[in-house]
């Protein structure tokens, strides 16, 4: 582990059933510096308290820990280029998608153990954006080249699509339609690092 240093701060916000209101959302806010040039892209918090982060430009998988202020960089490889983080509920592991290695990537939380998942060969370049997993704990994704698809963490069946219109609307929500996992509409982190919540 290295303690963080850098003058970033990036927000941590844990999601909470008493996060209703915009005073409780801002009083549960905490800020931790975060190493410099990793351009975090998205949060997740895991069961055991810690914290997983893309840094995307450095091409990394952060795990902070709040008690400590120390973080974990996890590397997938060299062409990494981690975009989302997701938490599968079942074990607290860390779901990536990977632009770089055009894969899915889960990360072990204790042993840091990493699996990829790449897309199937008919989508070489899919760009992949964002995930999240549906009420049976399959993970959907989106590509901003046109594609979405979900992988099946229990088989380690991934399947991909090409969407209907040709393309993927990279200005829209970063996450895939809820209703397409059959979920409620979800909160996204903005581009500013501020929770945006569903109407």
């Amino acid at each position: 582990m290295a303690r963080i240093t850098a003058a970033l701060a990036f927000a941590v916000l844990i999601a909470q059933a008493a996060l209703s209101t915009p005073a409780a959302l801002a009083a549960s806010a905490a800020y931790y510096p975060l190493p410099a040039g990793s351009a975090p892209h998205d949060v997740a918090p895991a069961p055991d308290g810690t914290v997983w982060f893309t840094g995307q430009r450095k091409g990394f998988l952060g795990q902070l820990n709040p008690k400590t202020g120390l973080t974990d960089e996890i590397i997938p490889s060299a062409r990494a280029h981690p975009r989302t983080a997701s938490l599968s509920v079942p074990d607290g592991a860390a779901w990536v998608t990977d632009g770089g290695q055009n894969a899915i990537v889960r990360v072990e939380p204790f042993t840091k153990i990493v699996k990829l998942y790449p897309l199937p060969k008919e989508f070489p370049d899919a760009n992949l954006n964002t995930a999240t997993f549906d009420t049976k704990g399959v993970l959907w994704f989106t590509g901003q080249n046109g594609v979405y698809g979900r992988l099946d963490p229990a088989t380690g069946k991934i399947e991909a699509w090409a969407a209907p219109g040709g393309g993927v609307d990279p200005t829209a929500s970063r996450r895939p339609h809820p209703a397409m996992c059959g979920m409620p509409p979800l909160p996204a982190i903005t581009s500013r690092g501020s929770i945006r919540r569903p109407a």
